[in-house]
């Protein structure tokens, strides 16, 4: 017989009575009861951390601190000797300047170049070499500047000048290189337009519009009279474009008109047609020439002469 579902001996098992409608069930035995904390709280110093733990979190911040503090320690230091050496350098009398040497010089005023530069003798030669470069290539005939401290005493200036090829007139006379680009107005008083040939034709306004098109038009006549001048024929004075490209020589004396031709296209053959052209004519003849047109064929020559 199993004894462990029968009650317990000398115990009268009881039945629990039935519960009514609509009657809330009875409290559990295992129901728990809230207790109330009976901890007390701190004071407020209490809750504080304790004055060692703070000493050695202080301490190990300032060890992780250290490798950095340093760092910027050496930083400071170079950046004021730095400064101070380069203030030194820049205002010690031992870096004075005294001679302000341009080499190169053939047209350009030397003294007046150095009266307009923003260095002086008696300055310190640790200047801005850039500012100064600028303000050289400011000078109209200076193509090119390099510009070098010669320590303690000197800054060098080497320069490279435009060399003038013709003289284009642009509403008024400019003298330009042999790539057709003008760089100075030319002054004439000055002598600097003797011996050049003028290229007429271009206007100011028609330069403006298109400067690169009307530089490359004046450096192909340019190109066009170097070929004219490589044997001995009659100087030139002039070369006139017209609006539509072609060229026309006109020499000194006499004053002949030689039509050329187109620009752009080989001269080489037209040239060669003006020799034997000329070649056959008589000095009297040659005198009385006015103009020889060129630009119709190659192997075809029209000498036109004055009349008496």
């Amino acid at each position: 017989m199993d004894r462990s579902l029968s009650p317990a001996r000398g115990q009268a098992r009881r039945e629990a009575p039935p519960a009514r409608p609509g009657s809330p069930p009875a409290q559990s035995r295992l129901t728990l009861r809230k207790t109330r904390n009976r901890r007390r709280p701190g004071s407020m110093w209490s809750r504080l951390p304790q004055p060692g733990a703070i000493a050695d979190a202080c301490g190990r911040a300032v060890r992780r601190s250290l490798p950095a503090v340093a760092a910027l320690a050496i930083l400071a230091a170079l950046g004021g000797a730095l400064w101070q050496g380069r203030r030194w350098l820049t205002h010690s009398p031992r870096f004075a300047i005294t001679e302000i040497a341009i080499r190169g010089a053939h047209r350009v005023d030397t003294v007046a170049l150095r009266a307009r530069l923003p260095v002086h003798v008696g300055d310190n030669a640790f200047i801005d070499l850039d500012a100064l470069a600028r303000a050289v290539r400011d000078e109209p005939w200076v193509a090119a500047a390099e510009v070098r401290r010669e320590l303690p005493h000197t800054i060098a200036i080497a320069i490279r000048e435009h060399v003038a090829a013709a003289v284009a007139e642009l509403g008024e006379l400019y003298l330009v290189d042999a790539s057709g680009r003008p760089f100075k107005r030319a002054a004439l008083d000055a002598g600097e337009a003797d011996g050049l040939p003028v290229v007429t034709g271009l206007t100011r306004t028609a330069f403006t519009a298109d400067a690169d098109a009307a530089a490359a038009t004046i450096a192909d006549a340019i190109a066009a009279l170097a070929r004219w001048r490589t044997a001995d024929r009659p100087a030139i004075g002039e070369l006139h474009i017209d609006p539509h490209g072609a060229i026309t020589l006109h020499t000194y004396d006499p004053a002949i008109a030689i039509q050329l031709g187109a620009l752009g296209g080989e001269a080489s053959p037209r040239i060669q047609a003006f020799d034997a052209a000329w070649a056959g004519l008589s000095d009297a003849e040659r005198a009385h020439t006015r103009a020889i047109h060129l630009d119709a064929r190659p192997d075809h020559v029209t000498v036109a002469f004055a009349k008496d």
